[in-house]
């Protein structure tokens, strides 16, 4: 399990938060940090998600380097199905079966 790390000017500022509003309310001690805990809290979940939310997409793979895709084909003589799972492109050739190019079957808008 990982330990949470708190900086030294985090304890300050809740410390005066704390103080002040005791000053200037007449909250509870306790209520007031547990207030400024859960703030504190959601601050850093909000900062982490919108932090993963900025990261920039991945460049593609370098050409010949296998990408995962999920395409599905169907035979149009014989009715048989496959499933691509990897390509060299991200819409590749269409495979062959019983001397013909099979059919795509997955969506357009799923590739």
């Amino acid at each position: 399990m990982s330990r949470v790390s708190v900086k030294r000017s985090s304890l300050v500022l809740l410390g005066l938060f704390v103080a002040i509003a005791a000053l200037v309310t007449e909250a509870s001690v306790i209520a007031l940090l547990i207030a400024a805990l859960v703030v504190g809290v959601l601050f850093k979940i909000g900062f982490a998600v919108l932090g993963g939310l900025a990261r920039p997409l991945p460049e593609p793979p370098p050409p010949g380097e296998l990408r995962k895709v999920k395409i599905l084909y169907r035979c149009s003589i014989c009715g048989t199905e496959v499933r691509m799972t990897a390509a060299n492109d991200q819409m590749p050739e269409p495979p062959r079966h019983c001397q013909d190019e099979m059919d795509l079957v997955t969506p357009v808008d799923d590739l």
